[in-house]
């Protein structure tokens, strides 16, 4: 079976040593890894390979992934199983393939769930498998993932945004001034759980009748506090009366960019627009039903939602060195801005939700 379409040598070898009998493959996507769905006689499976991106700190090596998603096998946590792994200069990861569809960011549910009832049964199971994964116990993952806490988890984030600054001169003024302030108001360590590290619609698979079927790309999850990973989902939800960014000057930096007319869509609809339509809870509701299956209190949510777009726009401005540094377009520019101004709203807008 021919493969040089994604340039992986040997992958007969790994698939038949674990049973499968290729017999196509389809490049799903080709970003941070490069994912081949994998077709056989019977199922499918999806094969991972890491581009040169993930070699960061930011990110778990492909065989710690695989050592994770073995210890996932003995929960109910629905991740995807692994089947095989090959370890090397050019490590390859085989999966289960898990059907489903995911919801990027500034899309829609999948028709399915388009109405009242559906959203907020998105809603509802979204932090019902988010509470499944901080209820598990941390020992079997000690020797796989790293204890970062909400201020190493800035601190990092820091030292990326002085290798962007490095490569592509932009200094990030404001944004490093929103993690200045994360950093020194940091809460006090308190309970640590596993942590995904990207929790969010567009890692989730969901079918129209089973709802979500499968929690995929583990390659950030690390031990920490799990108000963190609530915050980074409740960065999406926009409740009646939030600040809304202004694009003053984004706009005119870049006004023939394709960026900035996806911002004002985000501006408009925010950055999940399910969650601001008829029967979507609020943030408040979804906090309380977190802290009810957990029995984890959440008391500055607004803290976390703010720690969470830090983070995000640090990650873009990572993507963008990445880009300049290996000498192509990037159009991370117009939103790493606009996340950082989401951020300064958060941290300053004196709401916080229920801690006010």
């Amino acid at each position: 079976m021919a493969h040089d379409g994604f340039g992986i040598d040997g992958v007969e070898g790994v698939l038949s040593e674990a049973g499968i009998e290729a017999t196509g493959f389809d490049v799903l996507a080709d970003g941070i890894n490069l994912m081949v769905a994998v077709s056989t006689p019977g199922d499918r499976y999806l094969l991972r390979r890491p581009n040169k991106l993930r070699d960061t700190d930011l990110f778990n090596d492909l065989e710690r992934e695989y050592r994770l998603l073995k210890r996932l096998e003995a929960t109910e946590i629905p991740a995807p199983e692994p089947v095989a792994f090959r370890g090397g200069e050019d490590p390859v990861l085989v999966t289960t393939y898990l059907k489903g569809e995911t919801v990027p960011l500034g899309s829609g549910l999948p028709e399915g769930f388009r109405t009242p009832e559906g959203r907020r049964a998105v809603a509802r199971d979204l932090i019902d498998v988010l509470a499944d994964v901080h209820r598990l116990e941390t020992e079997p993952f000690e020797d796989v993932c790293e204890r970062q806490t909400p201020r190493t988890q800035v601190e990092h984030a820091t030292t990326r945004l002085d290798r962007a600054t490095a490569v592509t001169g932009r200094e990030f003024a404001d944004l490093r001034t929103v993690g200045d302030r994360l950093r020194e108001t940091a809460p006090d360590e308190r309970e640590t759980t596993l942590v995904h590290g990207d929790f969010r619609p567009g890692n989730v698979l969901l079918d129209d009748r089973r709802g979500i079927t499968g929690v995929i790309d583990w390659e950030t999850a690390m031990l920490g506090d799990p108000r963190t990973e609530l915050g980074y989902l409740l960065l999406r939800w926009r409740d009646d009366g939030d600040p809304v960014p202004s694009l003053d000057g984004i706009d005119t930096r870049y006004p023939d960019s394709e960026a900035v007319r996806d911002l004002r869509e985000s501006n408009e609809a925010g950055l999940a627009p399910f969650t601001g339509r008829e029967g979507s809870p609020d943030r408040s509701e979804l906090i309380a039903r977190y802290e009810e299956r957990t029995g984890i209190a959440v008391e500055n949510d607004r803290y976390y939602r703010a720690h969470a777009a830090f983070m995000l726009a640090a990650v873009w401005a990572d993507l963008h060195r990445y880009r300049v540094e290996a000498g192509e377009d990037s159009d991370r520019e117009p939103y790493i801005e606009y996340m950082t101004r989401v951020a300064e709203g958060i941290a300053g807008d004196g709401r916080g939700g229920r801690d006010g």
